[in-house]
C-alpha cells in the first residue's frame, strides 16, 4: 500500500469532519487483510465528469459521503461565483433537489448549507422529486444552476451528484471540466464554513410541473383513456406523486400503483436493481397486470427520468426495449402533431440509439440530429434550437419536437432540458389507449414498422471490471481496439469518437467520447464505451434483418465474436 494511501486512511478514522459512522467502518479494516479495499477507497477523488458524480456510498475519497459532496459543492460554489459574481448568485439562486435513495435528503442538506455559507441564495426542494422536475424548477426559478443528489437507476448501494447550468441542462463537457478544476483544488476536512438560514428557500414546485407536463397531451379522446387498464410501479423511488397526478389529470381513471413498491424506500427492498430496463424490476408490476388483466404496466427509476413498458399480449407480458418505445412515441407524435405548421421540426436522439426512429422521422420530413451518448447533449441542442431562434441565426433554427436515448429516456416539450419519465408516461398510455380504441396493442404496431422499414434487433452487454485494476483494464481494452484490425470482416466503416467529429451541418463539431461505432456492410452497427458513470464496459448492438429470425441469428454471430474478443481481457 501507498504511503499517502495510508496516511490518509489514517487521517479519515481520527477526524471529526466525519461522523462516528464513517470513522468505525475505516476503523474496522486491517491494512494487513484490507490492503485492496483500503486502497480502493483512498486511490483517487472520486471525479466529477460529464455525468456528474456517482459511486458507491461509504468511507473514503473514492466514495459518495458527506466530504465528497462538500468538495463538489464547495468547487461549485466558487464556479458559480466566477461565471456570474455573487451578486448574481445571491439573487437567481440554485435549485438543489434528491431522490429517494439513502443520504440523499442529508447529502442535498449538506450543498445548500455550504452553498448560503457562500452567500448564495438556495431553493431547496421540500420532499424527493423527480430529476426532471429540477430541471425545469431551475428555469422556473431563474436560478444560475440546479443540483440533485441522485444516482438515477443503479442499486443501492449508489448515490450521485449531478449539476446543471441555468437552462435546466446537466452540464456538459466544456462546462464540467471548468467545475471539476475548482473541485479538485478544495479540502473539507477543515472547512469552518458557517451556514446562513436567511438565504435557503423551501419549494415544492409539483403543481407547476404537472401543469407543464400537461400542456404536452396529443390525445383528448377521455372514453378511450376511461377504457385502459394500467398498472404502475415507482421503484420506491420519486414517481408516485406527479405520475400519478399527471395521469388522473390527463383522463387515465384507471390506475392500480404497485402496493409494495408505492412507498419511498432507499433499499429498494423488493427489486435486486431500480432499473425499468431490467426486466426483474417489473415482475411485481407485471404479476399484479395478471391479477387485474391490465393492458400495459409502467415502471420509472427512483429519481423517474427512465421509464420501463410491458404490454399485455393475451398470454402474458412482453417488455419493450428503449429503443422500441422511443420509435413508437416517435410514429405517434409525428402522426398527432401538426407538424406541417412547425418550422424545421427535428427530433433528436444519441449515436447509440437504434435508426429506426430517424428513418421513421426523415419519412415524414422530419430533421434528425444525432448527439454523443447522454441526454445532457439532447439538453444542448434544444438550447442551441432556441438560441438560434433569438438570435435569427438560420442554419441552428429548429423547432424540436422529441427526443430520446435508448436507455429508457424521452423528452417533448421544452419546459426541461432532461428525460422526463413522467411525460413518457403519459404519452405512452396515451398511445396505448388510442391504439386500443382501434383494436391494436403497441406490439401490434411495433410489428406493422417492423414490416414497413425492416427488422432491427437493438440489445446492449455490459462487462463490469471493478476497481483501480478494472478502470486500467476497460483502458486498455479500448487502446488494443484501436491498434487492432477491426472486429468484424464486414466491417464498413469504424468511426472513433475520440477524435473531432463533425456534427450536422452548422454545428461545428462533437466533443470527444471513448466511443468506436463498427458500422457493418448491412448497416448494422455495433458500439462499444466505457460507462460514464460505473466501472463498466458497454455494448450496442443494432442489427438490421429482413425478420425477427434473420436479425437474431446476425446478432447471435456478432456477440459471439464481440465475447470471444473482449473476454480475451475481461
Amino acid at each position: 500500500m501507498q504511503a499517502e494511501i495510508y496516511e490518509l486512511w489514517e487521517t479519515w478514522k481520527t477526524n471529526d469532519f466525519f461522523d462516528e459512522e464513517i470513522r468505525r467502518e475505516l476503523a474496522l479494516l486491517n491494512p494487513l487483510h484490507d490492503a485492496v479495499e483500503i486502497e480502493d477507497r483512498f486511490y483517487r477523488n472520486l471525479e466529477f465528469g460529464t455525468g456528474g458524480i456517482r459511486g458507491l456510498m461509504g468511507a473514503g475519497t473514492n466514495r459518495m459521503n458527506q466530504y465528497t459532496v462538500c468538495k463538489a459543492t464547495k468547487g461549485l460554489g466558487k464556479y458559480l461565483i466566477s461565471c456570474y459574481n455573487l451578486d448574481v448568485c445571491a439573487g437567481r439562486g440554485v435549485a438543489i433537489a434528491y431522490d429517494t435513495r439513502i443520504n440523499s435528503r442529508e447529502f442535498a442538506e449538506a450543498a445548500a448549507n455550504i452553498l448560503t455559507s457562500f452567500g448564495i441564495k438556495v431553493y431547496l426542494f421540500l420532499e424527493a422529486r423527480p430529476t426532471p422536475q429540477l430541471s425545469y424548477s431551475i428555469k422556473l426559478l431563474d436560478c444560475v444552476a440546479g443540483i440533485v443528489i441522485t444516482a438515477s437507476h443503479n442499486p443501492k448501494e449508489y448515490n450521485g451528484y449531478k449539476v446543471y447550468d441555468e437552462h435546466g441542462c446537466q452540464l456538459v463537457p466544456e462546462q464540467a471540466k471548468k467545475a471539476a478544476q475548482y473541485m479538485e483544488n478544495e479540502d473539507c476536512l477543515s472547512s469552518g464554513l458557517i451556514k446562513n438560514d436567511s438565504l435557503m428557500v423551501i419549494i415544492d414546485t409539483t403543481n407547476e410541473f404537472v401543469a407543464s407536463v400537461i400542456k404536452q397531451s396529443l390525445n383528448r379522446d377521455g372514453s378511450s383513456k376511461e377504457k385502459l387498464k394500467i398498472v404502475y410501479t415507482p421503484l420506491h423511488g420519486t414517481g408516485n406523486i406527479t405520475v400519478g397526478k399527471v395521469l388522473a389529470a390527463d383522463g387515465f381513471s384507471s390506475v392500480a400503483i404497485v402496493p409494495k413498491q408505492k412507498m419511498p424506500d432507499g433499499f429498494f427492498p423488493t427489486v435486486s436493481t431500480p432499473n425499468p430496463e431490467d426486466s426483474g424490476a417489473l415482475a411485481l408490476g407485471i404479476e399484479w397486470a395478471k391479477d387485474i388483466q391490465a393492458d400495459i404496466v409502467l415502471g420509472t427509476d427512483p429519481d423517474c427520468d427512465r421509464v420501463g413498458v410491458a404490454v399485455g399480449t393475451g398470454k402474458g407480458y412482453k417488455l419493450l426495449t428503449g429503443n422500441q418505445i422511443g420509435v413508437l412515441l416517435t410514429d405517434y407524435i409525428l402522426n398527432n402533431k401538426n407538424i406541417s405548421e412547425l418550422h424545421k421540426p427535428a427530433i433528436i436522439k444519441t449515436i447509440v440509439t437504434s435508426e429506426l426512429g430517424a428513418e421513421i422521422a426523415r419519412k415524414k420530413g422530419v430533421s434528425v440530429f444525432s448527439t454523443l451518448t447522454g441526454f445532457k447533449f439532447i439538453g444542448e441542442k434544444i438550447t442551441q434550437f432556441e438560441k438560434a431562434f433569438l438570435n435569427q441565426n438560420k442554419e441552428q433554427d429548429y423547432t424540436f419536437v422529441f427526443g430520446y436515448e435508448e436507455s429508457c429516456g424521452y423528452l417533448m416539450g421544452t419546459y426541461a432540458r432532461d428525460k422526463d419519465a413522467v411525460v413518457a408516461c403519459m404519452l405512452i398510455c396515451e398511445m396505448a389507449a388510442a391504439y386500443k380504441a382501434i383494436g391494436k396493442t403497441l406490439l401490434d404496431c411495433m410489428d406493422e414498422l417492423y414490416r414497413e422499414y425492416g427488422y432491427y434487433y437493438d440489445a446492449q452487454d455490459s462487462f463490469t471490471l471493478k476497481g483501480k485494476d478494472g478502470l486500467e483494464q476497460i483502458s486498455a481494452i479500448m487502446q488494443r481496439l484501436r491498434a487492432e484490425e477491426p472486429i468484424f470482416t464486414d466491417t464498413k466503416e469504424i468511426i472513433d469518437y475520440n477524435e473531432l467529429i463533425m456534427a450536422e451541418p452548422g454545428f461545428g463539431v462533437l466533443p470527444k467520447e471513448n466511443l468506436l461505432k463498427y458500422i457493418l456492410a448491412d448497416t448494422s452497427w455495433v458500439a462499444i464505451r466505457p460507462s460514464g458513470t460505473e466501472s463498466k464496459l458497454k455494448v450496442y448492438y443494432s442489427i438490421k434483418g429482413a425478420n425477427e429470425n434473420q436479425a437474431k441469428e446476425r446478432f447471435i454471430d456478432i456477440q459471439k465474436r464481440i465475447n470471444s474478443v473482449l473476454t480475451l481481457e475481461v
